[in-house]
């Protein structure tokens, strides 16, 4: 019996700390920190699952969901402006740059006599007319605003800019349109020009991207627009959602004008319901950041003036389409004279497509806020820098 109780205790001894062993198996990772796991089934993992390795394809996929990246990729919310609002009920022609005679007759143009005055020299001066007559002494023009003159040439609305988008919701995250400095350019892969890793796809102007990261190498910006697709910065023209009110909105109704992106997005009851691109003012005629009232709509209305003291920047513009004073003489009014958006250009006023300009112009009321800014902070803010403005 004394033998059987030794073999019994030495059996305890042995063996009974190798019945633990189940429970540490439980922990590989203190155990045996080596050993493999599970991998986990492809998908997004937001949070450790614990029971499996989210590597590999779900790393990716769980990478690019906290990016707010699902596949399929979602498209935009937006919806295009209606075409139809483009459609301007005006005929217009270019000046030559030297000083145009008007006459109050086609005889007398014709004939070329008494001119009842001149429209003065300028490099950029366009007409409203009613109707034009072929002659024996080359094609007249009837102003809508009355008289006749030669012209140019006669010029068509341009559309190359397909205008802004509007919204039922705020967009959940930044977007912006390819700017028109190049017909068109090729993504890269990883941000930085250092690696010659170009995705192969292109991006021709006025594309429309959703921006999911941001990154700054070598000094530059650089936005994915698309899984491993990345695009510089000065590329493009961005709107930023930001439903709070600058301070001193009282009805929540506002335009926001942004000179570094040369974008404008309007919101009203707390939401986004617009964005789309612009042209603002062009060193040295920038336009003023601030907060204004909307304080005169009008449908057209002539613009002219100079600025310097040659007058050799004079223009001369008729018809000016959708106009909203805003500024003293700066206004957000439509531009047929504009090729191209995303850039300054004006004498001090916000420059929209006609298209735009509509939809804007139907949108707003007198009273209603126009906030003008530049994250950059390169626009001047002394008040004293800005004189009244002009197109």
């Amino acid at each position: 019996m004394k033998r059987l109780a030794l073999i019994f205790v030495l059996l305890v001894t042995n063996f009974l700390p190798g019945l633990a062993l189940p429970a540490e198996a439980a922990a590989p990772s203190a155990a045996e920190p080596d050993a493999p796991g599970v991998l986990c089934m492809p998908g997004i993992y937001m949070v450790d699952p614990q029971d499996c390795l989210p590597i590999g394809p779900s790393a990716y996929r769980t990478d690019m969901a906290r990016m707010g990246i699902t596949f399929p990729l979602r498209p935009m919310e937006g919806q295009p402006i209606d075409p139809t609002l483009a459609n301007l009920p005006y005929l217009y022609a270019i000046l030559k740059e030297d000083a145009t005679p008007v006459y109050a007759t086609l005889d007398d143009a014709v004939n070329e006599t008494s001119p009842v005055y001149y429209i003065p020299a300028g490099g950029l001066k366009y007409i409203s007319y009613y109707t034009y007559e072929s002659t024996s002494n080359g094609i007249f023009y009837q102003l809508r605003a009355g008289g006749w003159l030669r012209v140019s040439s006669k010029v068509g609305v341009s559309r190359s800019f397909p205008g802004g988008l509007t919204f039922t919701r705020t967009p959940v995250r930044p977007f912006g349109w390819v700017l028109p400095l190049v017909p068109y350019f090729e993504t890269k892969q990883t941000p930085g020009y250092a690696a010659e890793d170009y995705t192969g796809h292109q991006l021709a102007t006025y594309n429309l991207v959703q921006i999911y990261a941001t990154q700054v190498v070598d000094g530059i910006e650089w936005y994915m627009v698309a899984p491993d697709e990345w695009v510089d910065q000065r590329f493009i023209g961005r709107v930023i959602p930001n439903t709070t009110p600058p301070e001193g909105v009282t009805n929540g109704r506002w335009i926001e004008v942004n000179l570094f992106e040369q974008s404008l997005a309007v919101y009203d009851g707390g939401q986004m319901v617009f964005a789309t691109l612009i042209a603002t003012g062009m060193d040295p005629f920038y336009t003023r950041p601030g907060l204004f009232p909307i304080y005169e709509k009008l449908e057209t209305t002539p613009m002219s003036g100079a600025f310097e003291a040659d007058r050799s920047d004079y223009y001369y513009l008729e018809d000016v389409p959708y106009t909203m004073y805003y500024d003293k003489a700066r206004a957000l009014h439509g531009a047929y004279w504009r090729t191209m958006f995303g850039f300054p250009q004006s004498h001090g006023c916000i420059n929209l497509s006609p298209g735009d300009s509509h939809w804007l112009f139907d949108w707003a009321q007198e009273g209603d806020w126009v906030y003008v800014w530049d994250p950059s902070g390169n626009t001047p803010t002394d008040p004293s820098y800005y004189g009244d403005g002009g197109a």
